[in-house]
């Protein structure tokens, strides 16, 4: 029989201190936290509702940086505006007013530009190469001088072409004497003839004889004006006025007709041409123009298109259009007489189609495009702006033609129009309170969200003298700072 069911099971030990201790600590912390939390909390709502600053100073005037937390709590939940109780954003008929740059619709005679990449192409380009072949005995230029035409430019030996010029002399002197000899024979013969006394035979052979010889004659005339144009050819001259380039030869080379180098590379410069571009859609504002007579202008720019380098007159258009570019070439010359044009240089060309005489011109930037259409901020007289629609014209670089919807005189906003809305307040960028001006508005003091005027001295260092050094809010902040704002205009 066991036993062992009837021994009494052994009491179980006792918890510890440290796991009594355990549940209650736990519940501690988590008290503390909530309490940290809680006191957070109620120290950021006393922050941001905290009662205004008092004209007597004390710790209501001591900090501007609560004033700033103020008017960005009341500008982030549509705190009143300072004119009144409306609710407004940024650039909206309740907030704070907008700077912005304006311009005035204007009349001006607006000119139609063509604007294009030009290259500058020398009007005659010629390669000096020798006509005879010969030892070249002088070089009578250097690289890059100016020459005129018919200027000497280099000589080769004369020597050889003399002697042959000599040869040619002589034979038409030997072939004139036979001539001669050959005229006296044919008279006597044809006078025996008249008596009978010698054979028609022979006079029709001296007659003969005298015909070749004249023929013969004009052959030695041709060869000794050859050999004279060949002496001639000795002496090499500049066919063009222009600029010579590069020397590719020297003295004492033997040179001859035809060589592929030549003496001298000659460029006219003046006048000389600039060959650019003009679209396809454009061409035929360019043909009525010439059409009726005008001469249009082209002036030539360099590559940052501030200094202008020459003016010219258009000459010509291609007779096909690049199928590549859909553009046709076209010409214009200039006279040069500075020598600004340079052969190959590139250069900006504008082109003068037309004139629009008196057109209402506003700055490019004050011309915006919407879902409807091109449109413009005009700012009335109680600085607001509405919002027009207009149509645009003719435009340049600076300025665009307004050709419906402005009239001369308004006012339209050239900057800061990417936050203004209908019926926004605006202010001009000229109106602006300077940064250093004393007062109730001066941003740099902080005292805009006041409820008025400091009526005593500022406060001395430790009684609020961070409100000196605080910044002040943004320009969009403003809005919900209690007081109103006086601007440089009042």
């Amino acid at each position: 029989m066991d036993h062992r069911a009837d021994v009494p099971a052994a009491p179980a030990p006792p918890a510890t201190l440290s796991e009594q201790r355990r549940p209650r600590r736990r519940w501690l912390g988590t008290t503390l936290a909530l309490l940290a939390l809680a006191a957070l909390a109620a120290l950021a709502w006393y922050l941001t509702h905290r009662p205004p600053e008092t004209p007597g100073g004390g710790f209501g005037a001591s900090s501007a940086a609560s004033a700033t937390a103020r008017g960005r709590a009341s500008g982030a939940q549509g705190g009143a505006a300072q004119g009144g109780g409306s609710v407004g954003g940024r650039g909206g008929r309740g907030g704070a007013p907008s700077t912005v740059g304006v311009a005035t619709a204007a009349r001006a005679d607006l000119p139609v530009i063509l604007d294009a990449l030009g290259t500058v192409t020398p009007v005659v380009t010629v390669t000096v190469r020798p006509q005879v072949s010969g030892q070249l005995t002088q070089v009578l230029f250097t690289e890059g001088q100016l020459v005129k035409k018919g200027q000497l430019l280099a000589t080769i030996d004369p020597r050889p072409f003399e002697i042959a010029l000599q040869q040619a002399i002589g034979a038409r002197m030997r072939d004139e004497a036979q001539l001669e000899n050959a005229k006296v024979q044919l008279e006597r013969y044809r006078t025996l003839l008249s008596q009978d006394s010698i054979a028609r035979q022979d006079v029709d052979t001296q007659a003969a004889s005298v015909k070749q010889l004249e023929a013969t004659l004009v052959i030695d005339r041709a060869n000794e004006n050859t050999a004279r144009l060949n002496l001639g050819y000795s002496r090499i001259v500049a066919p063009v006025a222009g600029r010579v380039g590069l020397r590719p030869i020297d003295v004492g080379n033997i040179i001859s007709a035809g060589d592929a180098n030549g003496v001298a590379l000659i460029t006219q410069l003046a006048p000389i041409d600039v060959a650019f571009a003009v679209p396809q859609d454009r061409v035929p504002e360019v043909q009525a123009s010439v059409a009726a007579g005008d001469k249009l202008a082209v002036a030539a720019y360099d590559r940052t298109r501030t200094r202008k380098l020459d003016e010219g007159v258009f000459t010509t258009l291609d007779n096909q259009v690049d199928v590549q570019t859909g553009t046709v070439k076209a010409k214009a010359r200039f006279a040069n007489a500075a020598g600004t044009l340079f052969p190959n240089q590139f250069v900006n060309v504008r082109l003068l189609l037309r004139s629009i005489d008196d057109a209402v011109v506003v700055p490019v930037t004050a011309l915006r495009t919407g879902p409807n259409g091109d449109f413009v901020y005009v700012v009335d007289d109680d600085r607001t702006v509405a919002v027009r629609p207009v149509t645009r014209g003719v435009a340049t670089n600076d300025v665009v033609s307004i050709t419906k919807g402005l009239a001369v005189g308004e006012r339209v906003v050239t900057e800061g129009g990417d936050r203004l809305r209908e019926g926004a307040r605006v202010q001009l960028a000229s109106e602006r309170p300077a940064a250093g001006a004393s007062g109730p508005g001066n941003a740099r003091g902080g005292r805009r969200g006041a409820s008025g005027p400091h009526p005593g001295p500022l406060p001395r260092a430790g009684e609020g003298g961070a409100a000196r050094n605080a910044p002040s809010p943004p320009q969009g902040e403003r809005a919900g700072v209690r007081g109103p704002a006086p601007s440089a205009s009042r």
